[in-house]
């Protein structure tokens, strides 16, 4: 009996293991529940070099505090309470979305109610507390509440400077005595922070900094009243429609008018470098102090095929150029890859006791790192090799620190090199992380925050020490996602390499169904990107609507043409130059031809969608290679380059003035006549940066000859369409049935 009875138990368990394992997954448990969500680490902020970091948390009473954490041991202790955060007469703490420290860590400037600017919220409030003094106030407490930009801290630790109305203000903590720097700013003339395209396609946000003893103030001043102002309507918020004033310069337009003054904190006078050239021409994307008395200064012109930079020397006046920079393509600043994490300015690693500078350049056929002196222009090249350095960390006093991948595009994994040129590449990163590593490295480079993931695998993070990459704690391991996911019949996902006809090696990268049968054919959906900013296949965690497209009997396929960034030499990314919509959309197009030779590919039921660049990719092959698509789904895309911001566009097509027919020949709407199959096109009505212009130009030109098709928009969503209740579960719930009705077998 007592064996019978342990046998219904078996059985009764393994019954409920195996309706477990076959749990069917759903839209809303993606979309509106947290049980597959992905555990993320929150933000960090080293401090003491390196030795220590500070995270936001939030405690038992959903106060915000500051935690410290020790890196050699990851020891936790309160640096700023959730009462010291609270405000005389509050009941809660502030909000803390960002914060800064003094140079002697005396006192915490706490940035909360932000609002946007353009794409980010970089406009809010600041509070400052004193640790000496045990008390919280508030900054610029006379100014309009979410208004104040980019404070902080004078070495001397004693004022705050900041952005307020496009003008530059001081601040004496300890007297509340504010001076004016400058009296022009308006939102055409921009002082210390930048215009939209700026700050999309440079990263540029805050646009002003001290100079190391005090004396100075470098900043940015933007002259944007030439530059076209887009309206988009808002029809939703009230009775009326009310436009949505943008200033965005078109491709052909000309940008700001930009140059960069050194104020005298102490008379107020301005002094303005002379760059030379016209000023609305070029671009100034990186302005940084090296000691007190000397700027470094970035120019690129407008094509961005030429960087210079100069040294300025303020007490003398003397410019000097530095390095200079020509490609017959384009010329990057920080390079577009899977492994970088800094977005945000373009300053220059400074090395040699801030005697020289690191560039990471593509003038040869792989991209290096190169060391430059600043008094001599001498350079050393510090990566030697045919490998791609991906994105530069951080330096230690004798190694540098660098992504890269040498032996597989998909991947990337921590390395280093001597600093003297001269040492051999080393891997930093354990052979059992096999998959994607980004890394935040600490100021003096002895630990870093790892970041670990790959398609079977959800995102990881560990605290290490360098450079032996010892584990010193696991902070985030996603257990709740995986355990989620053990419930789940989950999909296999592998590599592949397919050469089209043209002899284009393409990498690849397939996920199939859990129960797969190569015996059976299957409708195929191919997600695509292919312009210079996204790489597709990779070897990261794959992601739930992927898993649940699989789950409804769909093989995914992403593919890497060339143009698109990845670690495949100088060629491969540069070649797409004045072809973007051209050589990315043939490349596609014949790699999935071969795709089509499989013996489990259905060829009737074949489906293509993409967002962004992917939205634009997506329609110019459901356009020109209507023989191979029969479904597309197209998000937010770019319909015609023409209509797209002339500082990325330009840059990888030239400018339309001498020669629009690469333009024309790029841009989806010239071969919209051919369209055969199914299309689904999606875009947001508030969209900033891809304006629902592009889908009305579009449609229109469908109207024209007479081709039906299907669309949905989202009113008053952005780029991301993320904005509003049900918004993500709608969006994707939509996708999924349209690729669904129209795969039928």
């Amino acid at each position: 009996m007592l064996i019978k009875f342990k046998y219904l138990i078996c059985v009764l368990f393994l019954s409920c293991f195996i309706a477990q394992a076959q749990e069917e997954l759903t839209l809303e448990a993606i979309y509106n529940s947290s049980k597959y969500s992905t555990q993320y680490h929150s933000q960090i902020f080293w401090i003491s070099k390196g030795d220590a970091y500070i995270t936001i948390a939030t405690n038992e009473n959903g106060g915000k505090q500051l935690i410290k954490h020790t890196s050699k041991n990851n020891n936790k202790s309160i640096f700023l309470s959730s009462q010291a955060l609270t405000p005389i007469g509050a009941t809660k703490a502030l909000d803390v979305e960002a914060f800064s420290l003094s140079d002697d860590q005396s006192k915490v400037l706490i940035f909360t109610n932000s609002s946007k600017v353009w794409r980010s919220n970089t406009k809010g409030d600041y509070w400052l507390y004193d640790f000496k003094q045990s008390k919280l106030s508030q900054i610029g407490k006379q100014f309009p509440s979410s208004s104040l930009m980019f404070a902080k801290f004078s070495s001397d630790n004693n004022k705050v400077a900041y952005v307020a109305d496009f003008n530059i203000f001081i601040e004496n903590i300890n007297t509340g005595l504010i001076e004016q720097l400058t009296t022009n700013g308006s939102t055409t003339h921009i002082n210390g922070t930048f215009d939209w395209v700026y700050e999309e396609e440079f990263g540029m946000r805050d646009g002003f900094s001290w100079s190391h003893d005090d004396e100075h103030i470098a900043f940015w001043q933007l002259d944007a009243s030439d530059t076209g102002t887009f309206y988009m309507i808002n029809t939703t918020d009230s009775l009326y429609s009310k436009p949505i004033a943008l200033q965005y310069p078109k491709v052909g337009q000309p940008p700001s008018k930009t140059r960069v003054g050194v104020i005298n904190t102490e008379d107020g006078a301005i002094n303005w470098i002379p760059i030379p050239g016209d000023p609305v021409q070029h671009y100034l994307p990186g302005m940084q102090w090296v000691s007190e008395d000397l700027l470094l200064i970035q120019q690129m012109n407008r094509k961005q095929n030429q960087l210079i930079i100069y040294s300025y020397k303020v007490d003398s006046g003397e410019l000097k150029k530095v390095y200079t920079e020509n490609h017959s393509a384009w010329v990057d600043l920080r390079y577009p890859d899977v492994s970088s994490n800094h977005w945000g300015g373009n300053e220059l690693l400074l090395t040699d006791s801030n005697k020289s500078f690191l560039r990471m350049t593509e003038t040869d056929s792989w991209r290096h790192v190169y060391r430059i002196n600043i008094a001599t222009g001498e350079q050393t090249l510090l990566t030697p090799g045919e490998y791609d350095v991906a994105t530069i960390y951080a330096l230690s006093d004798n190694e540098l620190y660098f992504s890269a991948s040498p032996d597989n595009a998909t991947q990337r994994y921590l390395y280093s090199v001597p600093l003297n040129g001269k040492g051999k590449l080393r891997r930093l990163t354990p052979q059992d992380y096999s998959g994607v590593n980004t890394y935040d490295i600490s100021p003096n480079a002895k630990f870093a925050i790892h970041k670990h993931s790959n398609t079977e695998r959800p995102t990881t993070v560990q605290l290490v020490r360098l450079p032996n990459h010892q584990l010193v704690s696991e902070l985030v391991t996603n257990d709740h996602l995986n355990e989620s996911l053990r419930q789940l019949d989950l999909p296999t996902t592998s590599f592949f390499k397919v050469t089209t006809e043209e002899g284009v090696e393409i990498d690849g990268r397939i996920t199939k169904p859990a129960d797969f049968d190569s015996n059976k054919k299957y409708p195929i959906v191919f997600n695509v990107y292919g312009e210079p900013w996204g790489q597709m296949t990779i070897d990261s965690w794959i992601g739930m609507f992927d898993i649940y497209l699989a789950s409804k009997g769909f093989v995914i396929i992403k593919m890497d043409n060339r143009g698109t960034p990845s670690l495949k030499g100088s060629q491969w990314r540069k070649s797409i130059y004045k072809k973007v919509g051209v050589i990315n959309t043939r490349d596609q197009a014949l790699a999935a031809k071969q795709v089509l030779k499989w013996p489990f590919v259905d060829k009737d039921r074949i489906s293509v969608w993409g967002w962004s660049g992917g939205g634009s990719m997506t329609l110019n092959l459901m356009f020109k290679y209507p023989e191979i698509y029969q479904t597309g789904i197209s998000i937010a895309p770019v319909s015609h380059q023409l209509l797209y911001n002339n500082v990325y566009q330009e840059r990888y097509m030239g400018l339309s003035t001498e020669n629009l027919e690469d333009y024309i020949a790029g841009s989806p709407v010239s071969y919209a006549k051919h369209l055969e199959g199914n299309l689904l096109l999606i875009h947001g009505t508030g969209d900033d940066n891809v304006h629902y212009q592009n889908a009305e130009y579009l449609i229109n030109e469908l109207i024209r000859n007479n081709i039906q098709f299907d669309m949905m928009s989202y009113p008053n969503r952005s780029h991301g369409i993320y904005e509003g209740e049900n918004t993500s579960i709608h969006l994707y719930t939509l996708i999924s049935n349209y690729l669904l009705e129209h795969n039928k077998e």
